[in-house]
């Protein structure tokens, strides 16, 4: 009628589309899998390769190097893509441990960012690693260079990386017994997975030669300490994926 304020006509509600949101769990377990076969071939090609010769004895080590360096660009690249899949697990490790709630937020974001340093720090050495073989590659090869980057690298695998990995996992476990989002045993688990690594630290001021259990980023090392953490994440994706998830669809505007 003449004179009555005109409405407004509001188009019809658009239908809202329900997509699934990736399984946070699902991914952590599938990403531990790989994580675990690919330490498992890592290690078979290392032990393949023979043990390094000591760093003062010029002629070994040049020899050694010259006759491994192959093989030392397939374990630098094998640990590289096992980094690139860690990035995803610690991604998806965070989301499973803030799903305890907005308390304990900021604690995943630290055991998110303390994986990404030790991702950082683990691809600068085999940066070092792969300087090493590439520098004996068609001969010529300077064991000065050599003896430096290797000195270089195994602060990174040993020490430092073993200091980042107690600080990871017992915030993880903190997590775990505030709030129930995994069970019990996995906090159990990084507990012995820090002491180990605690045990870890004071390698710094051992040999470096390889055949000595206590060097630096040796075998002793990666045995009792790397192994037993890449391990945890391992078996905390599978328990995250057996738990099942908290996670449900959203809907999405079509």
């Amino acid at each position: 009628m003449q004179g009555e304020p005109a409405r407004s006509i509001r188009p019809a509600a658009q239908p809202r589309r329900i997509v699934d949101v990736p399984d946070a769990r699902h991914w952590a377990a599938l990403s531990g899998v790989i994580i675990a076969g690919l330490t498992v071939v890592e290690a078979l090609v290392r032990i393949t390769m023979g043990i390094r010769p000591a760093l003062d004895d010029d002629a070994a080590l040049v020899e050694f190097m010259e006759r491994t360096n192959r093989s030392s660009l397939v374990v630098v690249l094998i640990d590289c893509v096992l980094m690139t899949t860690l990035i995803l697990y610690l991604a998806c490790l965070r989301r499973i441990l803030s799903e305890g709630g907005p308390a304990v937020s900021w604690l995943a974001d630290l055991v998110f960012g303390t994986g990404l340093v030790f991702v950082a720090i683990t691809l600068v050495g085999d940066s070092m690693e792969a300087g090493i073989a590439l520098d004996a590659v068609g001969g010529g090869s300077d064991p000065s260079v050599m003896r430096a980057l290797t000195e270089g690298h195994i602060l990174m695998f040993g020490s430092a990386g073993s200091l980042l990995t107690i600080l990871l996992v017992e915030i993880a476990a903190r997590i775990i017994r505030i709030t129930g989002v995994l069970p019990g045993w996995t906090a159990n688990f990084a507990h012995v997975v820090a002491v180990l690594n605690l045990l870890a630290v004071p390698t710094l001021f051992a040999s470096t030669h390889s055949t000595s259990l206590l060097a630096p980023g040796g075998a002793g090392v990666a045995f009792f300490a790397v192994f037993p953490f890449l391990l945890w994440f391992t078996a905390v994706g599978v328990a995250a994926q057996r738990m099942g998830t908290a996670t449900e669809p959203v809907a999405e505007p079509a």
